[in-house]
């Protein structure tokens, strides 16, 4: 790993955190989708465990004593998605796996609205495009971190 990638967080907030292991989530499921195209059994479940482990990490961390109604709808979002991505790892589907992209996508855009509130979030990202693969975009915060 070089030396950006190890302090690639460094002073990023708890919300752009969450935001860039949303943008992990897609990133990884992405890969599993050019692994169908290449029909890489071992790519695509390397893949999907990635993105499976990330979504795991995060219901792990929800507080449902102080979060409420929100934690526990980000937890129902968090199985489902996790079963959504199971099923498409199974059948091979792109079309399931892009259903989910769109979904983790759905609720990232949420979180980068939130971490434009600077009163949530002190140091508000920056999305930066023109990447190699336009369906999602990289974030940065006033720290020199990307995702």
């Amino acid at each position: 790993m070089g030396s950006y990638q190890e302090h690639a967080l460094d002073g990023a907030s708890a919300v752009d955190l969450v935001v860039a292991l949303y943008d992990g989530i897609i990133r990884f499921l992405y890969a599993a989708v050019e692994a169908v195209d290449r029909e890489d059994v071992t790519g695509r479940r390397a893949s999907v465990k990635r993105a499976l482990d990330i979504i795991i990490h995060l219901q792990a961390r929800l507080r449902m004593d102080v979060g409420g109604r929100p934690a526990q709808a980000l937890s129902e979002f968090y199985a489902s998605i996790f079963a959504q991505i199971l099923q498409a790892s199974q059948s091979a589907s792109k079309a399931k796996f892009e259903h989910a992209i769109d979904c983790v996508r759905n609720v990232r855009d949420a979180w980068r609205e939130v971490a434009k509130d600077a009163t949530v979030n002190p140091s508000p990202i920056q999305v930066e495009r023109g990447l190699s693969n336009g369906d999602y975009d990289t974030v940065s915060t006033g720290s020199n971190w990307n995702a």
